[in-house]
């Protein structure tokens, strides 16, 4: 029998480029990624029979039942509503708005988000529902 010799004791795998591969792919993972930025403020949505699930949402805006307004979890004044929401859609032009409203809220405050959202270009907005199946 032979005994081995010193280099081929010394073989192990080299793990470097696998986790270099891995590494770059977590990264790539991390920016393509997109966040949702929550609204802040509980609601009770309102019961709806035609409802549809929305893949493309990038921005959530939040009107209380005392219809406060909340986006990224901070009451906004309505005079703020536009340019903070300018902001978020520059971020992810792609995605779309939705409106959590309280049913409990006032009709005019939806109406003006949804006016700010007509203003910079949102095309998508929806208002978020409860499925009553």
């Amino acid at each position: 029998m032979r005994k081995p010799t010193q280099q081929e004791e010394e073989k192990v795998a080299d793990l470097t480029p696998m986790l270099d591969v891995v590494f770059i792919m977590l990264i790539f993972f991390i920016v393509t990624a997109t966040f949702i930025k929550e609204t802040g403020v509980e609601v009770n949505r309102p019961d709806t029979k035609t409802a549809e699930f929305k893949k493309t949402v990038s921005l959530l805006v939040g009107v209380a039942p005392d219809s406060g307004i909340w986006i990224d979890k901070k009451k906004v004044d309505i005079r703020n509503v536009r340019p903070i929401m300018e902001r978020l859609h520059a971020e992810n032009p792609k995605g779309g708005l939705v409106i959590q409203a309280d049913g409990e809220s006032k009709v005019e405050k939806v109406l003006a988000v949804m006016e700010a959202a007509r203003n910079i270009g949102i095309n998508q907005v929806a208002i978020a529902g409860e499925d009553a199946n």
